[in-house]
This record gives C-alpha cells, structure tokens and sequence, in this order.
C-alpha cells in the first residue's frame, strides 16, 4: 500500500503544465493564447495555412515535453498568429505538434500534459486531431470526420482521486456547427481509443462496431477528458487514413498511415485552418 507520503502529488501535473505555459510565453513573447491545436496524422500543414509563425520551439526545450517516438509526427510546437478581418484584433494558435501517446511507456500526466499546458497558455478552445481506421466502407481513406463523442477502451484516465467531470458534451455542439459551415459534407462519428501500439484484431474492430463505434486509434480520449477538466471546449476531428482491420482484405501498416495522410494533406489542412478562423 502507498502511504500518503509517498502518494503521487495530485497538484504536480498542473503546477508543471504551469511552467511550460510560462516558458513558451518567455520563448514565444506571447503572453496569451487563443485556441491550441494538436497535430494528428495528415493534419501537420494546417498550421502553415493559419497566419504567420511567431516562433517555432523544439518540444524537448520546454518543461513536460519530450520528442516524438513515431515517424511522421512533429516535434516541435509553434505560436501562429491567426490571419483575421481587416482590423481584428490579433489571436494566436498554439500548435502542439509534439504528442505523447500512451502506449510510449508514459503515464496519464504525460499524455495530458500537452492540454493542460494550453489551458495554462489561456487558450479556451481546442482543436484534437488525429489519423484513425474506418469501421464504416463507405469512410474511404482521406475521410476527414467530425468526432462526436468517443468511447475509451484504454482502462486508463488523466484524472486523478476524487475527480468527477462530466462528459455528456464533451465535444461541442457548437464547433462541429462552425465546422459543418465551413464544409456541409463534413459526417459525424464515435471514436474509439484503444492503447495500442499494435492495430487492432478483426475481432476487436468488430467489438467496438457493436458499442457503437465508427473510428478506431490510439489517441484523443484521454486528452479530451484532461481538456475538459481544465475547462475548454473541445472539437475533435479524424482522418480515416485506413480501413480498420477486417473491413479490408490489405494488411495494415504504419506505411499506409502516412501515406494517406501524406496525400489527403493538403485539402484537410486547408479545411482545418478554415475552421480554426472561424472559432
């Protein structure tokens, strides 16, 4: 049994979430952010679309962060100031490019840390990305698709203690509204996290069908949970870059993943810098 001595300090992950946000302001020079954007697969040149960089950080400089383990993800997190009307007042996107996953060997606090550094920053709305498997056929790879809610199969939580947040709303309403603005063919779906790293069997996939998912990763979840503890409001967007297993008769691969996200680049980025404007 744990004493409490030695019990993990509950505080520590914002207090370190703190000192982040205080040091991208120190190497940024900017003291306020308005809305952060995690990177996924094949959404990585949105934030060259957004307005023009202020400052570009490798991750590791900053407390909390470490470089990626997995090709194809960034590793660095950048400051944009986002291009608005004509006499707006300037806002500014933090862009974490530098994503920890949970099946790296790291904790909850780890994965969480990226959000809750963002809501240290001031930003209100985050923007989740990410490259999934399709459970559905007709959600052919380069299928950007709204997350509407998401089911965790990883048995974990970025909560700690007695910490109860309610998650009926999780992903707002109100910003798949904005996004569906900007492109009406925009399909919902329900996500489904698994810990991976390995892809998921044919019976898994069939599994999470029957609970009620549509979009299978390894990502999102708990990030999602930790940003609407610190209080933002959360849209979540995937790109199918694969069928899930089963659903096709090709193998899978890592290859693949990228190389979807590699081609439908462009057009999703375009359409993600849109709606970021926007919100």
């Amino acid at each position: 049994m744990v004493s409490p001595v030695d019990a993990p300090d509950p505080h520590a992950p914002f207090a370190l979430a703190q000192q982040a946000a205080e040091r991208l302001a120190e190497l940024t020079g900017v003291v306020r952010h308005d809305v952060a954007l995690v990177l996924g697969s094949g959404w990585g040149g949105a934030a060259d679309l957004l307005g023009d960089t202020v400052a570009e950080i490798p991750a590791e400089q900053v407390p909390g962060f470490h470089k990626p383990v997995v090709a194809g993800h960034g590793a660095s997190i950048r400051s944009v100031r986002i291009d608005g009307d004509d006499g707006a007042p300037d806002r500014y996107a933090l862009v974490l490019g530098s994503r920890t996953h949970y099946y790296e060997s790291r904790d909850t606090r780890a994965v969480a840390h990226g959000v809750r550094t963002a809501a240290a920053a001031g930003v209100q709305r985050l923007v989740l990305t990410n490259g999934c498997g399709g459970l559905d056929p007709a959600l052919v790879p380069g299928t950007p698709v709204l997350i509407s809610d998401h089911i965790n199969l990883t048995g974990a939580s970025p909560l700690e203690g007695a910490t109860f947040v309610d998650l009926t709303d999780l992903y707002s309403a109100r910003l798949r509204a904005v996004a569906r603005e900007v492109d009406p063919t925009l399909t919902e779906g329900v996500y489904v996290q698994l810990p991976g790293p390995h892809y998921e069997t044919p019976a898994e996939v069939r599994m999470t069908a029957l609970l009620g998912g549509t979009l299978v990763g390894m990502s999102t979840a708990l990030e999602a949970i930790a940003a609407r503890h610190v209080g933002l409001e959360i849209l979540g967007l995937s790109l199918v870059t694969n069928h899930a297993a089963g659903i096709s008769p090709d193998p899978l691969s890592h290859e693949e993943v990228i190389a979807a996200g590699r081609e439908a680049g462009p057009r999703i980025s375009g359409l993600l810098a849109q709606i970021v404007r926007r919100i």
